[in-house]
């Protein structure tokens, strides 16, 4: 099976699953996922969030996400339990498309290393 042919039927179980569990069944598109893998690295379930945090929590997934991929490495948490990251090297230029599939697999690989999809 074509590595692209996997990364989408991944994809798709994934949107599936989290759409089920968080949307009621509505798909969930890739920022609504980004968001919901801020929540789950920062471990905070039930607080509402400002604006300015969601962006947050936002950038914290994507670092996360980047991390195995030599991009960003976790510094440390702050004393509200914030994680925070180092850029390690520069995102290359992307097109839309491109960043698309790497932030899909990026996160496929990170809900596989948790053991939410197979």
């Amino acid at each position: 099976m074509s590595r692209d042919i996997q990364l989408k039927e991944r994809w798709d179980l994934l949107v599936q699953k989290l759409s089920d569990q968080f949307s009621q069944g509505e798909d969930l598109d890739l920022d609504a996922i980004i968001y919901l893998i801020g929540v789950q690295e920062l471990g905070k379930f039930n607080t509402t969030y400002k604006k300015d945090e969601k962006i947050n929590l936002m950038h914290i997934a994507i670092c996360r996400l980047l991390e195995p991929y030599g991009y960003y490495e976790f510094e440390y948490f702050d004393n509200d339990g914030w994680p925070h990251y180092t850029v390690k090297a520069e995102l290359p230029p992307l097109k839309a498309g491109e960043q698309s599939v790497l932030m899909k697999e990026a996160i496929v690989n990170y809900f596989l290393e948790n053991g939410f999809i197979e």
